[in-house]
């Protein structure tokens, strides 16, 4: 429903609530005259006039804007103010329908409780309208974010699928001249490969036997190329075809593995692929690959080299702190990458 309109119905039907109230228990006293109605929907139109008004006082002079402080002392005193007018408004009220009684509407005390109790039917409202703006804001806000994050995650996917395209091209180049029925075999892989990165692009997550799966075409393309200077090994939790992780991520660890480590070693080397589920239900996700990290290999920016700085922008992007990402040397041979992702995601559209 549109804001406005929804200002004029909560206005409307609120103040003609609290109209409605009151004759309803003054019924019990002394029962409802057509005089005693018109005063108390008098006095309803007072209020929903008054407060109208501070509304509109309110957002031309931008009060939101002001600090904490600055805000509740004005506040404050405009409520004292709004009080004492309304008190001066129900006497006013109460002699224009002739129920006015100077012996007892007139006394301070009278007076004094007919101010307080204005004081706090406006701190009500002012309550209420805060609380709906800073609410609205807050969504606004959220709303605002999610779209931002949503833009950035576009983006960085899009740095890496060209990136990944590129590196499986040059795998089946690579074969074309050394063992053209090999090179069949890996066109089926790629095909494959290509059509999982142009169906990606449509989600945030997938779920990771997907993922899986592709990085397993894209290790067997490999295989063919490096042939006995890969070895590759899988140990998979069952739990974890459950799970949702980003698409791309664990293929883009694979590939830097394979690129940064083993293809730099004469002899090769191993890939290992190993997931369970924590003792808090968190995925947890490990790739090792023969080689050694070196330090400039984690200060890339996201678009300088799109691998690791690249995925660990995407789970904090989609995640926030609830996962993490952790890569280091083990040993002189190795290097981990760790990543988790958290139980409440894994069902994440």
């Amino acid at each position: 429903m549109d804001k406005s309109k929804l200002y004029w119905i909560l206005q409307g039907v609120g103040w003609l609530g609290y109209a409605g109230l009151n004759l309803f228990f003054l019924s019990f006293d002394r029962g409802i005259t057509p005089i005693q109605v018109g005063a108390y929907l008098s006095l309803a139109t007072f209020y929903f006039l008054s407060t109208h008004f501070f509304r509109y006082y309110i957002k031309k002079n931008a009060w939101f804007e002001f600090s904490l402080e600055k805000l509740l002392k004005k506040v404050f005193i405009s409520l004292v103010l709004l009080s004492f007018l309304n008190m001066f408004a129900q006497v006013f009220i109460n002699l224009v329908f002739d129920i006015l009684n100077p012996l007892v509407d007139l006394t301070p005390l009278f007076l004094l409780a007919n101010l307080f109790t204005s004081f706090v039917f406006y701190s009500l409202w002012v309550l209420m309208y805060f609380l709906f703006y800073f609410l609205d804001n807050y969504n606004a806000t959220l709303k605002y974010q999610a779209k931002i994050n949503e833009i950035k995650l576009i983006h960085l996917r899009n740095q890496l699928n060209p990136h990944f395209i590129f590196n499986a091209l040059n795998s089946v180049r690579a074969l074309v001249d050394e063992d053209p029925k090999k090179a069949k075999s890996a066109i089926t892989q790629l095909s494959n490969i290509l059509r999982y990165s142009l169906i990606m692009d449509k989600h945030k997550v997938i779920p990771f036997g997907e993922e899986l799966n592709t990085v397993k075409d894209y290790l067997n393309l490999e295989l063919i190329r490096f042939e006995e200077r890969l070895t590759v090994n899988y140990e998979i939790e069952e739990a974890a075809f459950h799970y949702k992780i980003p698409p791309m991520m664990l293929q883009t660890i694979v590939e830097n593995g394979i690129k940064h480590g083993i293809s730099n070693l004469m002899r090769g080397g191993i890939i290992e692929i190993k997931s369970s589920i924590g003792l808090l239900g968190d995925l947890y996700i490990w790739v090792k690959n023969s080689g050694q990290l070196k330090g400039e290999a984690v200060s890339r920016k996201p678009g300088e080299g799109h691998g690791i700085s690249n995925t660990i922008e995407r789970l904090k992007l989609i995640y926030g702190g609830r996962a993490s990402f952790k890569i280091f040397n083990h040993g002189q041979e190795f290097v981990v990458t760790e990543i988790k992702i958290p139980k409440q995601n894994s069902n994440l559209e």
